[in-house]
This record gives structure tokens, sequence and C-alpha cells, in this order.
């Protein structure tokens, strides 16, 4: 090492570890190469949990619409579904997007291609992302107004971009 200290080197090696390893927690750049798959049936009442008096034990879709992609390539359905208990889940089906550091599930009153841009005032945080392949539910908080939302997206908390956003239309009948 002819003109480079010893004395020079080392504190610089040890900013570049130091560096990398954040780097990793950041962007954890193996779950682009990982895939985490979730099969979940959508929730229904039992005949002995809805009594003896409800004729029809079947979720009620009330609003749905397909993803387009954002940051990361996305497809698949989203669903907004009222149980017969009176619940309300979020339904995502068919879903595949990209494995991402803390990505969650929102509810936005933008439509899907206004979320780019950010999630919008009143947005509802439903829980992280389960998986990112397959068909998963995530409960809607009571008393949530269900048309006061205009889109499900899947939103990364940590670098506040989202992967893809499907606008809900109501199913009618």
């Amino acid at each position: 090492m002819s003109g480079v200290s010893r004395r020079a080197v080392v504190p610089v090696l040890l900013v570049l570890v130091v560096a990398a390893g954040i780097g990793l927690y950041l962007f954890q750049p193996w779950k682009a190469f990982t895939d985490t798959s979730v099969n979940e049936a959508l929730p229904t009442a039992s005949r002995s949990a809805a009594g003896p008096a409800m004729k029809d034990v079947r979720p009620r879709d009330l609003a749905q619409g397909g993803f387009v992609s954002h940051e990361h390539r996305t497809s698949g359905t989203a669903r907004t579904v009222r149980l017969t208990g009176g619940g309300q889940v979020l339904r995502l089906e068919d879903l595949m997007t990209s494995e991402g550091p803390d990505v969650r599930v929102y509810l936005s009153p933008k439509d899907a291609d206004a979320v780019k841009a950010g999630l919008g005032d009143g947005a509802v945080q439903l829980g992280k992302l389960k998986g990112n392949l397959g068909n998963q539910n995530y409960a809607v908080p009571a008393g949530t107004d269900l048309s006061k939302f205009r889109s499900a997206v899947i939103w990364c908390e940590r670098f506040s971009v989202s992967f893809g956003a499907a606008d809900l239309a109501p199913v009618k009948g």
C-alpha cells in the first residue's frame, strides 16, 4: 500500500460496511426474488351463528375493481364485502404484486390513478400485506363508511409509493 495508510483504510471500510447494512435494511433486495402466497377463503357466517331467523347467510358484494400497476406490476381484483354478521372486509383475489419492505393495504378516498401522488386525507390502513400472491381478507374497522372510499391500494410505507391500486365501483343489485 504505497501512499495509503492503514489508518485511512480501516475507517473507510467501516463506513462502507455500515452503509451496506443500512442499505440492506431499507431496501431488503432479497424480496425481489421471493414470493409469499396466501389463499384465504371469504369469511362466512354459519347458520347457527346467524340464527334461525336469518334465511340468506351469504356475504354481499358492495364494490369491486381490478388492480392497475404503479411502481410495481400489480394485478388482481379488490372487493368490498358485507358479511352476514354485519362486518365488512376488503377481499383481494388473484393478487399478483411484488414483495417489498413494509407493504400495507389501504382504502383511499382517491381514485386508483390519483393515489400515485399519495393516499389522501382520510385513508384507512387495513394492515400489512399478508402475501404478494393469492386471495386474502382484511377486516374493515367497525363504523367505516365504505361509500367514502374510491380505491384499494397496495402501499409501501417505507418509500411512500403505491405498488398498485384498484378503483372500487359499486356493485348493482
